[in-house]
């Protein structure tokens, strides 16, 4: 979280936080997961929820997503962002799909219930 606050409006609060991944094909995604020779080709974000928006982060391709580096876009509060399930939960973000590795599962569930989705 400290890492992503400084991208964001002064004030925010950030109430969830999780990294996820893009790659032209899940093929890829798995490649970099074993290997780390297709990395270059996926994308890496951080996305930072606050009670009034959603904020999509550009990351460090070798941080994982861990280390967000400038302001990619921002979603209205409202956007459904899950649900996700699987060990790797597949996402719309920005208009592409996105991997979320299972221990971001939670964050996704709760930033949407504060969203008022249910389940």
């Amino acid at each position: 979280m400290e890492r992503a606050a400084p991208l964001l409006p002064r004030g925010s609060e950030i109430r969830q936080v999780f990294i996820c991944q893009t790659a032209p094909s899940f093929a890829f995604f798995i490649i970099t997961y074993l290997t780390g020779l297709t990395i270059f080709w996926n994308k890496y974000r951080c996305v930072a929820v606050t009670q009034d928006a959603i904020y999509v982060l550009e990351s460090s391709k070798l941080s994982g997503g861990a280390m967000p580096q400038q302001l990619l876009d921002t979603l209205p509060r409202h956007t459904q962002l899950g649900p996700v399930s699987g060990r790797w939960g597949q996402m719309n973000i920005l208009g592409k799909r996105h991997w979320v590795h299972k221990r971001f599962h939670d964050a996704i569930a709760a930033a949407d219930h504060e969203a008022g989705f249910t389940p």
